[in-house]
């Protein structure tokens, strides 16, 4: 990876409900003011970044596990924008040819979180599918 990386950590833990996930991305990522508050705000906003000039992004979500508790339907409508948005990253060139920016996300979890997380993500993925 060549170029400036942007890298933002944000802790699951602190994640408790929907508002406090959108107000750890706000203040994390610095999204600009016209943030709705909103799954597709988030979207829109993961898609471009073009206020964090960088050449790369790296998230790094630790206790990605403890997201959202008892909500499974807030974790895959996050889970579903990461996916979505690293997917829109991983393919999206500029006219001229030039790749933009690479977005990567990592998560980190408890071990014996592991097979439960990978599952969920899996199914995200899965269910986001190539579009």
């Amino acid at each position: 990876m060549t170029g400036t990386t942007y890298v933002v950590r944000l802790d699951g833990r602190e994640m408790g409900d929907t508002d406090a996930v959108f107000l750890q991305f706000y203040d994390r990522l610095k999204l600009p003011d016209y943030f709705g508050w909103n799954w597709n705000a988030l979207f829109d906003c993961l898609r471009d970044l073009h206020w964090l000039p960088a050449e790369h992004y790296v998230l790094v979500i630790e206790a990605a596990d403890e997201i959202l508790p008892g909500d499974p339907a807030g974790q895959r409508l996050l889970f579903g924008t990461l996916v979505r948005a690293g997917r829109r990253w991983s393919r999206t060139r500029r006219s001229d040819g030039i790749d933009l920016s690479r977005l990567v996300i990592v998560m980190t979890c408890a071990a014996a979180s592991v097979p439960d997380l990978r599952q969920h993500l899996r199914a995200c993925w899965d269910a986001e599918g190539d579009g």
